[in-house]
């Protein structure tokens, strides 16, 4: 249940494929004046957090910690991204901690007043996430656009790629499923036009009474 369904405040899930530049979006979203959820950090700080540690060694030595004593999440990933049942038992230490931040910050922006939230999540559809949101944004890019970005970004080889994606749902699926798309074809103005057209068609939908009519 959202947030949203007896208010104007709309809560937007962002989909798309690794590297889409959906954090990208999320932040031209936010420029509009949403508060952004990202699920991405969240994760990272779940993962710094004592009792997570604690777990984590228990499963996988400390194989996984840095020298300074924190996570390794290049060493975690070579473990969850070839081994599913690894994954799926990390997922259900870290989701729930990650929803818990997630309702708090939405809470803090209906009570601040804000037009809405924008969850930026990299698994909106497998975790669920996209039953929270009121409408999802599917971001487009070209597969060769999107292997450069996170080569660049975050160093990335074709094969740490497709790890990533064949862990997720078809990018044909999510695309189905979403309610609104944009493409990023590497213009960020243009992109930026398009994220503000597709948001005040959402906010025009949202403008109804609060409150059905009395009897």
């Amino acid at each position: 249940m959202t947030h949203s369904k007896h208010s104007q405040f709309v809560i937007i899930g962002i989909a798309g494929g690794v590297g889409a530049g959906k954090s990208t979006v999320a932040q031209m979203l936010g420029d509009l004046g949403c508060v952004v959820i990202d699920s991405d950090a969240a994760a990272k700080d779940a993962l710094q957090r004592a009792d997570v540690i604690a777990t984590l060694r228990a499963w996988w030595t400390d194989a996984i910690l840095t020298p300074t004593g924190q996570v390794d999440r290049r060493a975690v990933a070579s473990i969850v991204f070839r081994n599913p049942a690894e994954r799926t038992r990390l997922e259900a230490l870290i989701h729930p901690l990650i929803a818990q931040d997630r309702a708090r910050t939405i809470e803090a922006a209906v009570r601040a007043g804000l037009p809405g939230a924008v969850i930026d999540a990299p698994l909106l559809y497998e975790a669920g996430v996209d039953r929270e949101c009121d409408v999802v944004l599917f971001v487009d890019s070209p597969q060769d656009h999107r292997l450069d970005r996170v080569r660049k970004s975050r160093g990335w080889t074709e094969e740490d790629l497709r790890l990533r994606e064949i862990a997720q749902l078809p990018l044909d699926v999510k695309r189905d499923r979403a309610d609104y798309h944009v493409v990023n074809s590497g213009d960020p103005e243009v992109l930026r036009e398009q994220v503000t057209r597709v948001f005040k068609e959402i906010t025009a939908h949202r403008c109804i009474p609060t409150d059905p009519p009395g009897p």
